[in-house]
Formats: C-alpha cells, sequence, structure tokens
C-alpha cells in the first residue's frame, strides 16, 4: 500500500541530503569540454550508479557495514576525503587526466558516488528501509527512484546554461563547485568524527 507522508518525508529528506540544485554547478564543471551528447550519458551514468549503490545499501547496507566491521561514521569521513581530493582538482584546474579516463571517472567517481549516492544518502535509506513495514516498502522505495530521476532532470536541462555562460563562464563555475564541493567534503568529515566523538 502507498503511504504519501512516508514517501513524502523520504523524498524531502533525501533531496536535502543529494540536493539536485546545488549538484548542478558541480555537474557542469565535472564535464565541462565534453560533447553534449557525451555529457548527457554522463549525468544518465552518474543516476544509474547513484540508484545502484542506494538500492544495494537499502537492501543489504546494514549485513555488509556489520561484516566490514565499518561504521556508519567512517563511511562518512572516508566520503569526506574523497571528495575533498576532487574539489583540490577543481580548485586548482587540474586537467592532466586522459580523457577517456577522466569520462569514465567523473561517471563513476566522484558523481555517481559519493556526490549523489553519498555518506548521508546511504545511512538515511538504510534506516528507512528497515523502520518501514511491509507496507510501506512500497512508499520508500517510490522515494528514491524519484529523488533519482529528479537529480538526472537537473543535471540533464542545466547543460542548457553552458550554452549561456560560455567558457569564461564554465571556469568560473568550476572554481565555485570547487569551493562548494570541499566545504561539503570537510562538513562531511566534521560530522562523521563528531559522532565518533560522541558515541565515545
Amino acid at each position: 500500500m502507498f503511504d504519501v507522508a512516508v514517501f513524502g518525508s523520504l523524498f524531502l529528506t533525501l533531496f536535502v541530503i543529494m540536493d539536485p540544485p546545488g549538484i548542478t554547478p558541480i555537474f557542469l564543471a565535472l564535464t565541462s569540454g565534453r560533447p553534449v551528447k557525451v555529457q548527457k550519458k554522463m549525468a544518465f551514468q552518474a543516476v544509474c550508479v547513484a540508484f545502484g549503490v542506494i538500492a544495494v545499501f537499502g537492501v543489504v547496507g546494514q549485513q555488509i557495514l556489520d561484516y566490514l566491521h565499518v561504521s556508519t561514521q567512517a563511511l562518512m569521513i572516508a566520503g569526506g576525503l574523497l571528495l575533498l581530493l576532487v574539489a583540490l582538482d577543481l580548485l586548482t584546474g587540474k586537467t592532466d587526466e586522459p580523457k577517456q579516463t577522466k569520462d569514465v571517472n567523473v561517471a563513476l567517481v566522484p558523481l555517481g558516488m559519493p556526490l549523489l549516492a553519498g555518506p548521508g544518502a546511504i545511512v538515511q535509506v538504510i534506516l528507512a528501509v528497515q523502520h518501514a513495514g511491509a507496507a510501506e516498502q512500497v512508499s520508500v522505495w517510490a522515494a528514491i527512484l524519484a529523488i533519482h530521476v529528479v537529480l538526472f532532470l537537473a543535471m540533464r536541462f542545466s547543460l542548457l546554461i553552458i550554452r549561456v555562460i560560455k567558457d569564461g563562464g564554465v571556469v568560473l563555475v568550476t572554481r565555485l563547485a570547487g569551493m562548494m564541493l570541499s566545504a561539503i567534503a570537510v562538513q562531511q568529515i566534521v560530522n562523521g568524527v563528531t559522532q565518533i566523538i560522541r558515541g565515545g
């Protein structure tokens, strides 16, 4: 049975965590200089990767973490460190990776994970699936699917912005995205460390 309250609550929570509007400048920065067709493909690939990761953790996430003896706090810190490395590359303007390798990596890491399927979203989905009753599972998974559709549409139509801001604007967006991404990364690390201290 579909529960509108459960759907709305999880969708709004994931919207805040995964932040479709906020991912737009980061997506533009990471995919700049590529043909529009490739950018569209990368947006789709990133969302598919994110959904796959979220789905796996939603089904067996707690078992995976327990088996590996990894806490959710450690997951948050690791994701923050990975994002920080990407942010530093955006801020310094490093573009010395081979183009084909860069294409693959951007769609999978960091776009698919940990930007879209980050530690916060993973933990939230694990908790939502665990706490939802049998009748509420449809609402939970509908919310997960809906947020990924929104993410794809946000990145897909952000490509129209490139036609307006041109190359100079893309460079500016890249630097701003680097700053925002570094702040997100540091906040994730701080949250993870804080939770460990409180738990300890």
